[in-house]
């Protein structure tokens, strides 16, 4: 269970859950025992959401040498599937973390909770229902009205014995019957108005293929399948907070004996995302996005594809905290985080992205020199490469301007700049196309400046970034913004749907670009800075024969400013 080592130095921080732990330790509540669990739906992809509640779950039974177990709640068959389970193992492995021999689902409770449920029957507490799905929900009543019984409330336990096991036998259509707890119609919690424990579906299990046709409800399984596992805290998001006299219910009305105590925090909402994994699954299904692991999704394969670290998503999770109600975080806080990891470990290379070409004219032709680049200034260990140079290069567009504006510190005719790690070069001439545009840009070296500085003194203020035209690797850039326009896409407004939110520029594509040989041999996964123009990552579908980038994020770090404006 234990995450690998972040790169930061570990912060132990305090926060309200802790506190309780630490409270119920020091009364021997649980015997001073943790178990904790992160209990997903296989019914799709893990968004960064769920990313926070792995690390807040795993972490925990960390810190206090407890568990915390992986459970699937595979309680809907119409809407899970294997693949989610496989990947779902994935991402919490790639985060860091380890179930060890502590896999479950809730589907291995299945005759466990099934005898629970008869048990309540004949206790009087449970009976089989007739009524609709509307039915049930006009009966229920409203916050500010009682709900009223079931014409059904009263039957006999024989009678509810007798048909629960029909049902379970397949006798009746789907939603034809139901079996509800027999509670409170009153209740000023509507949860408890006889909430639904089974319902009929005649739809295939993942793992138990067609031996049921009636599953039981999340808010049955959930609370009990923490019992079975002797979970001592039960960690959920604040939308559960008010299950919780239900869920207390169930365990204490079942006789399981061990009763975890339930703690509620707020769960992540992110600035231009969405996190319902109902919309996700919306973006999926009809092609506004290229699948679960598209690199603007906030899904973690997305993130994974797109280039983030698993340890910049831990110390992301690490930084926002736990918090008791719901709030918005800024996505430049996640974007923060991996320009902080990469900024130490990713290696700089060369790459023009909007490319024009640059002839040094007194250059020996047909001649590759070779020069060092530090590999990352940030972390001397790394070393140095070699970049060769030649007569023709390639720079990118915006460095050079015909009639330089005022403080334009790079290339114009005249003017004298540094290209990295290179010599110092002056613009000499500039040649154009019949739509006048520029198609070369003629310039002279100084060979006396090899590596990019001079012995006598003179200083230039611009350095260029370049890359050899004749030892150049080409490659295809995948550029991402915000998948959403507006800053929060559930505020809606009347008639608005949350896909009329989504920017249309989120994606943009540069087709050829240049980049020095270095990322000849590089493997999909490998991530790097590409000088003043940010953090790319070779995207898991590349190939040698025509090398993808996807952009993680721009150097720019709107979210640093913030911070030290607060500081």
């Amino acid at each position: 269970m234990a995450a690998t080592e972040n790169t930061n130095e570990e912060v132990k921080k305090s926060n309200f859950i802790k506190e309780i732990i630490n409270k119920d330790n020091e009364e021997n509540i649980y015997g001073g025992a943790v178990a904790t669990r992160f209990p997903p739906e296989p019914n799709g992809y893990l968004h960064i959401g769920h990313a926070k509640s792995i690390c807040l779950n795993f972490g925990l039974a960390k810190e206090y040498n407890g568990t915390c177990n992986l459970r699937f709640d595979d309680t809907n068959p119409s809407k899970e599937e294997d693949e989610y389970v496989e990947s779902i193992q994935e991402d919490v492995k790639w985060l860091g973390f380890d179930w060890g021999d502590r896999k479950f689902f809730a589907s291995d409770y299945f005759e466990k909770l099934y005898d629970i449920a008869v048990d309540m029957i004949k206790k009087g507490k449970a009976y089989v229902c007739d009524l609709t799905a509307d039915e049930i929900r006009e009966y229920r009543g409203t916050l500010k009205a009682p709900g009223k019984n079931s014409p059904y409330r009263d039957r006999t336990v024989e009678e509810n014995l007798d048909l629960f096991e029909r049902m379970k036998a397949g006798e009746f259509k789907d939603g034809e019957r139901t079996l509800r707890l027999k509670i409170d119609m009153t209740s000023g919690y509507i949860v408890m108005r006889d909430p639904v424990i089974y319902r009929i579906q005649h739809t295939e299990h993942h793992r138990t293929g067609n031996k049921w046709c009636i599953y039981p409800m999340y808010d049955f399984t959930h609370c009990l399948s923490d019992s079975f596992e002797k979970i001592t805290h039960s960690i959920c998001t604040l939308e559960f907070e008010n299950n919780r006299p239900l869920y207390d219910w169930v365990v204490n009305e079942s006789g399981v004996g061990h009763k975890p105590k339930q703690i509620e925090f707020a769960r992540l909402n992110l600035t231009y995302t969405v996190m319902s994994k109902r919309k996700l699954l919306e973006l999926v299904k009809n092609s506004y996005v290229d699948g679960w692991d598209d690199p603007r999704m906030p899904t973690i394969c997305g993130l994974r594809r797109r280039g983030y670290t698993p340890e910049s998503i831990r110390d992301f999770a690490d930084r926002i905290g736990i918090a008791k109600s719901d709030n918005m975080v800024d996505i430049a806080m996640l974007e923060h985080c991996i320009r902080e990891d990469l900024n130490r470990r990713a290696q700089r290379i060369m790459a023009v992205l909007d490319p024009v070409k640059v002839i040094v004219t007194n250059y020996p032709e047909g001649q590759v020199e070779y020069v060092d680049a530090v590999n990352n200034p940030e972390d001397e260990s790394m070393g140095k490469r070699q970049m060769p140079f030649t007569r023709e290069l390639w720079i990118e567009k915006s460095d050079f301007m015909e009639e330089p504006m005022k403080k334009f510190h790079r290339l114009s005719p005249g003017m004298e700049v540094r290209f990295k790690h290179a010599y110092y070069i002056t613009c000499t001439d500039v040649v154009k196309g019949p739509d006048g545009e520029i198609t070369e840009i003629h310039c002279t070296y100084d060979p006396a400046t090899r590596g990019g500085w001079s012995d006598d003194g003179r200083k230039v203020k611009g350095t260029i970034h370049w890359v050899s035209v004749a030892e150049a690797v080409e490659a295809r850039v995948n550029v991402y913004e915000h998948l959403f326009t507006r800053e929060n896409p559930d505020d809606l407004k009347p008639g608005e749907d949350y896909k009329d939110l989504l920017n249309p520029d989120s994606l943009s594509v540069i087709e050829k670009c240049y980049i020095e040989p270095f990322v000849r041999d590089a493997k999909p996964g490998e991530r790097f800075q590409f000088d003043r123009n940010g953090y790319f990552c070779v995207d898991k579908y590349s190939d040698h024969s025509w090398i993808t980038f996807n952009r993680i994020v721009s150097l720019k770090d709107s979210w640093k400013k913030v911070a030290e404006k607060g500081n």
